[in-house]
């Protein structure tokens, strides 16, 4: 995980997508929009990396948790990011080929408790202005 972080630091696009495990693996941003498939994700993402650099989240704690079988792994990282501030990122692994490679990965940014009821109303304000 943390090659995977630095390949996106430093735009390596083909480095960066090499880590999911397939077409069918996704990726779910900070946006309610934000699910997308391999292909999709590389869609978005093409233009950030072609500017040299995409984003930077540094992971300053993970948990990882592998199945008995050793198979599959999942997992919970905080991140610090420069763009978003203190987010996480859940994720679940699977072992192809001997490598560990991403099925699924989920980006989010933790609202604390204290200010949540500010932040709902301004999210039902966006999402009311989207719809007219």
């Amino acid at each position: 995980m943390n090659d995977w972080h630095k390949a996106a630091a430093e735009a390596d696009f083909d480095r960066y997508f090499g880590y999911f495990a397939d077409s069918t693996s996704i990726f779910m941003g900070t946006d309610d929009t934000e699910r997308w498939n391999v292909a999709e994700f590389k869609a978005f993402s093409k233009p950030y990396f072609d500017r040299g650099r995409a984003w930077s989240f540094t992971p300053h704690s993970r948990f990882v948790y592998v199945s008995e079988d050793g198979k599959t792994a999942w997992f919970d990282e905080k991140l610090d990011t420069p763009n978003l501030g203190p987010s996480r990122g859940t994720g679940v692994l699977v072992l192809k080929d001997g490598k560990w490679k991403i099925a699924h990965y989920n980006l989010s940014v933790p609202i604390p408790n204290a200010i949540m009821d500010s932040v709902k109303t301004q999210i039902e304000h966006e999402l009311e202005s989207i719809k007219n």
